[in-house]
């Protein structure tokens, strides 16, 4: 009784996007058909809404939000692998006529890729990125700075390396140097930082995002989380409490399979990279896919092909997303990309 008690509560923590599946619905045809059966792509979105009272101490509501974060996470067939794609939000695409929340419709445009879902929401940043990869999104999940934090909490913190202290007023962030244990507040504080870490890039703010995933993948592992009942509950009410998914995830049943596919993949095979990218021809200050590497990678998503990740501390003008020099956007196809695995520790490479 008490079991079945907690799992309608867990699942009515999650707000299912009708809005957006009927949206795709619409759109079905022009969509990407599925090349790999048993391969799944989920598109993670990190919104940042200031609606709420939670989220509403990072600014003012202006009535919309945009995609702070935006990662493709590919998992094989075999669920031997795990692979997360960062696309940057300055990244030029283009976007679709899209629904807008009050019903109207934009017309297409060439913009930066949070646009897309700043102006239609989730569907629209689907449809986008789909554009963008020719990769059929199977799944999508939406989860917000209150989300984040609590999660991080439930899990009792992540550890990761600082190589200098860090004092940064505008993230609400103050944290010695070396191995540190980040709260909720903190964690969200140190994935959205610009100005006191690193180079105040947009480069160097997702590599600090995908080390952070990957401690997170291994403190939810090391703990032997994902198989303790009494550990996983506070996690699942914190993961659900702020989550926004399609209607195929929007279950406890659904997040679970989710979760128990990935859960034996082993942390070196679980990677992390940024798509190939360089300065936007029209603006140093947006990016644009580097070609070939940006087409290779993607079709190895679609085909299910391997995609291993190498790194690499002098990446190219703004990041190449290759290992090597700045020639390598250029390499061969088989060239490893530039990125890391969850099994790597987080004080072996500089961290800020």
């Amino acid at each position: 009784m008490v079991g079945t008690v907690l799992y309608a509560k867990l699942s009515a923590n999650i707000t299912a996007d009708e809005a957006a599946a009927a949206e795709l619905a619409r759109y079905e045809k022009e969509r990407p058909t599925v090349l790999v059966k048993g391969a799944r792509n989920i598109l993670l979105i990190g919104s940042d809404s200031r609606a709420g009272a939670e989220n509403g101490r990072y600014g003012r509501d202006p009535g919309t939000e945009r995609s702070d974060t935006t990662i493709l996470l590919h998992l094989d067939a075999r669920r031997r692998s795990a692979t997360a794609v960062s696309l940057p939000r300055d990244l030029m695409v283009h976007v679709p006529g899209c629904r807008t929340p009050d019903g109207t419709r934009t017309g297409p445009a060439f913009a930066m890729l949070n646009r897309a879902f700043q102006a239609g929401g989730s569907a629209c940043a689907v449809r986008t990125v789909e554009k963008l990869t020719g990769v059929r999104i199977d799944h999508h999940v939406v989860v917000d700075f209150s989300g984040f934090k609590d999660l991080v909490d439930a899990v009792d913190g992540v550890e990761v390396c600082l190589a200098r202290p860090v004092d940064d007023k505008a993230a609400k962030l103050r944290l010695p140097a070396g191995r540190v244990t980040l709260d909720g507040e903190q964690a969200l504080g140190f994935v959205r930082a610009r100005k006191s870490l690193g180079d105040g890039s947009d480069t160097e703010r997702m590599d600090r995002q995908q080390r952070f995933l990957g401690a997170l993948v291994n403190k939810l592992r090391g703990n032997d989380v994902l198989l303790n009942p009494v550990k996983l509950y506070p996690v699942l009410d914190a993961a659900t409490s702020s989550l926004t998914t399609d209607p195929g995830l929007a279950s406890l049943r659904g997040l679970y399979d989710l979760v128990r596919a990935v859960r034996d993949v082993p942390t070196e095979q679980v990677r992390f990279l940024t798509v190939p990218r360089e300065s936007y021809v029209y603006d140093p200050n947006r990016d644009q896919l580097a070609e070939p590497a940006a087409e290779e990678l993607f079709r190895r998503l679609r085909t299910d092909a391997p995609i291993e990740v190498r790194a690499d501390s002098t990446p190219g003008p703004r990041g190449d997303g290759r290992a090597g020099d700045p020639a390598a956007a250029t390499s061969p196809p088989g060239t490893p990309f530039r990125g890391r695995t969850a099994a790597e520790d987080p004080c072996g490479k500089s961290s800020g």
